[in-house]
């Protein structure tokens, strides 16, 4: 292991070790103070959450770019030390951090018994929505983690949302999705993370005015175990308690191939992730590049 992967992992060790111990104020300000810094050094990351926000809020000034990328790394900061001190939170704790709307279409969808897909892009605190499922609905889940380096690190992560109650699969080495498929068929619930493809055989989506590249994955479960797949969008407000919406689902056309098929429900995903995103922008933790023009410099402006 290099000394860049030691450091990252004793980093992320301390983090867990000594944010979940501290008063919940205290790490609330802790956040803030991080974020701020952070957002004071204009590093790549900054910049490009920036970048992705003038896609986003079109039009915008250069100071509402800033504000909204000052707010955005206090949300995602957010996510951090809430994520440090999930594992300390007592139930009660898990139970009033989070209130969603429209979660019928998730109860209704499992009692049918045909599995249910929640599709979630990087709003807010997925793995707050997560151990709130496995504690407040009681219903345990599979999902799947991308492989970080260095591998301790990765370790730490599945035995962290392990410990919230979640079935952790990696993303790479192929066996994924029939494991997923599996859990589908016998009526589970699975949740993905699916407004980045980590594969580079995603589908190509219309997101913002621009060409962006999703996962295929959730349209491909959904059409072949027959399971519902439903967008969810999640945000912070001024309160402690994250704030969410099942939306209605993404149903498989009749008709089409495949790929066809596939296009048309990952374009449906995307609208749905807009929605929540226009709304709700500074909680949209997308520090990396997302946009084909972005990725591809022949396509248009880094």
């Amino acid at each position: 292991m290099s000394a860049q992967d030691r450091l990252t992992d004793a980093l992320y060790g301390l983090g867990w070790s000594t944010v979940r111990k501290l008063p919940e104020p205290v790490a609330v300000r802790l956040g803030q103070t991080i974020a701020d810094l952070a957002w004071k050094q204009r590093g790549k990351g900054v910049q490009r959450l920036e970048s992705n926000y003038a896609r986003v809020v079109p039009g915008a000034s250069p100071e509402r770019l800033a504000e909204l990328s000052r707010a955005g790394m206090r949300s995602y900061l957010r996510y951090w030390m809430e994520s440090f001190r999930l594992p300390a939170w007592s139930e009660e704790r898990i139970k009033s951090g989070f209130d969603p709307k429209d979660l019928h279409y998730l109860t209704e969808g499992l009692a049918a018994g045909k599995g249910v897909i929640l599709a979630l892009p990087h709003l807010a605190n997925w793995d707050l929505a997560g151990a709130w499922v496995t504690t407040k609905l009681g219903i345990p889940f599979t999902t799947v983690a991308e492989r970080l380096k260095p591998e301790t690190l990765y370790d730490r992560f599945v035995a962290y949302r392990e410990g919230l109650g979640m079935e952790v699969l990696p993303h790479s080495g192929g066996t994924a999705f029939g494991t997923l498929a599996r859990r589908l068929r016998d009526g589970g619930l699975v949740c993905l993370v699916a407004d980045r493809d980590l594969s580079a055989s995603g589908v190509e989506v219309g997101f913002f005015g621009d060409t962006a590249r999703m996962p295929a994955g959730p349209a491909l479960l959904a059409q072949q175990t027959g399971a519902l797949l439903l967008p969810v969008t999640l945000w912070y407000d001024d309160s402690p308690v994250m704030r969410g919406r099942v939306h209605p689902p993404v149903d498989v056309p009749e008709s089409g191939t495949r790929a066809e098929k596939t296009s048309v429900m990952t374009q449906a995903l995307a609208d749905a992730f807009a929605t929540g995103i226009a709304d709700h922008p500074e909680d949209w933790h997308m520090l990396q590049r997302l946009w084909l023009a972005d990725l591809d410099p022949a396509k248009g402006p880094s």
